[in-house]
């Protein structure tokens, strides 16, 4: 199939990368999002995110006229889907962005053009799309009413991508085609391969939506894990980060990295999704869910424990990102551990993050709390607490003497200190 232009719903995290990854190929993209300030600043040539190598690609493709943003969908002959999924209530999926989404471009269909969601969703989320998009246009025939024969090609692609390897990934790695019947998946898959180097892996929709959930519910309980046995750990006295690289030596031992928790707009929230489709079967899955994110709280504790036999404690956290070197505080368990060390008026935070300008709302009203950088907090700290390893923490620590400070390193930032 051709794709003269090729719209993106939604320029966050993956839906600018991807943009601007088609837009390199000589593809006209129009970005779509709703927040005006994004808008702008992506048709200066800008962004507003930190991923490396990205302010490259949008810059060149802006200038050369093959990227433009707007705040309304306009035609094209494909869309890509990527908007939030986060959950509400008690866990349950929030799938209110893509409905808005297929809302907004349902006006602006035509016979022929290829719908893909790639926002994480639960199993059945592709067929609801279809439903929500033929009701907006009942003189378009979709595939769960017409089959192949069907006016809208519809496909779901799960973005599988790092935070921080965005732009090398969206090339290099495998892509699942779930499309809604054989040829959406064929339609789906000659896009992609406009800018995919790896193998696109044709299935259904339902299967595409499964695997990205299976992905990230296995390391969601490979790090659960890892996280309880650091509890166990601390309770008999081992160094975790040896314990972890000495299991891993053997050849079928693949243990993960213990952390503060599990952030991100991925592994913390996935999983619930397929707790929500099937409670009943999901044990392991909810219970992983449960020590993940029960490990804040342990780190409060620990941290608090230290503190109380200091006089005046002052408290240099570092990090507050969901993992090293991005500006992403989605879900962060860094974050909220230092929220609620922030709740205790009497100890002064002193937060280090090197990759914002600003601390968010929920800790920039608190008169305890500071945003300075890392020489400032370890020269006016007495406790340190090591939440994100990112790499400035690592090259400057690894030269500094904590000698007159307690460190809680809960993310090996300074191995075997």
């Amino acid at each position: 199939m051709s794709f003269d232009t090729i719209s993106v719903i939604g320029l966050g995290y993956i839906g600018l990368p991807t943009a601007a990854v088609l837009a390199s190929r000589k593809k006209h993209v129009i970005g779509v999002d709703v927040n005006q300030k994004t808008v702008d600043t992506i048709n200066r040539g800008e962004i507003h995110i930190v991923e490396p190598e990205l302010d490259i690609v949008v810059h060149a493709a802006v200038t050369e006229g093959y990227l433009r943003a707007t705040t309304g969908p306009e035609a094209a002959d494909a869309f890509l889907i990527a908007v939030p999924t986060p959950f509400k209530g008690d866990h349950e999926p929030d799938l209110s962005y893509i409905e808005a989404a297929c809302r907004s471009i349902a006006p602006v269909l035509k016979q022929g053009d290829l719908v893909i969601l790639e926002s994480t969703s639960p199993v059945g989320t592709t067929e609801q799309m279809a439903a929500w998009l033929a009701e907006a246009r009942p003189e378009l025939s979709f595939p769960h009413t017409h089959g192949e024969n069907s006016d809208i090609r519809i496909a779901h692609c799960p973005e599988r991508v790092l935070p921080g390897h965005v732009i090398r990934e969206l090339v290099e790695n495998d892509r699942v085609i779930g499309g809604m019947t054989h040829k959406c998946s064929v339609a789906a898959a000659s896009l992609y391969k406009i800018f995919v180097e790896a193998e696109c892996v044709i299935t259904t929709a339902r299967t595409a939506e499964m695997a990205k959930l299976t992905e990230n519910s296995f390391r969601d309980v490979n790090i659960a894990f890892a996280n309880e046995i650091s509890i166990i750990c601390d309770k008999l006295n081992i160094n975790v980060w040896e314990l972890v690289r000495l299991a891993n030596r053997h050849p079928r031992v693949n243990i993960l990295q213990p952390g503060p928790g599990v952030g991100g707009h991925c592994i913390a929230v996935d999983p619930w999704f397929i707790v929500s489709s099937a409670p009943d079967q999901a044990l392991l899955i909810k219970t992983a869910r449960g020590v993940n994110t029960a490990k804040p709280g342990y780190v409060v504790s620990k941290v608090l424990s230290e503190a109380a036999r200091i006089t005046q404690p002052v408290l240099a956290c570092l990090g507050l990102t969901f993992k090293p070197d991005i500006d992403d505080m989605r879900e962060s368990p860094a974050l909220l551990i230092v929220e609620k060390l922030s709740g205790n008026s009497e100890i002064q935070v002193l937060v280090v993050e090197p990759n914002i300008d600003a601390l968010p709302k929920s800790l920039s009203r608190l008169e305890n709390v500071s945003l300075v950088d890392l020489d400032t907090a370890l020269e006016k700290s007495n406790l340190v607490v090591g939440l994100v390893k990112h790499r400035l923490f690592v090259e400057a620590l690894s030269s500094k003497s904590l000698q007159e400070h307690t460190f809680v390193d809960v993310s090996n930032i300074a191995t075997f200190r």
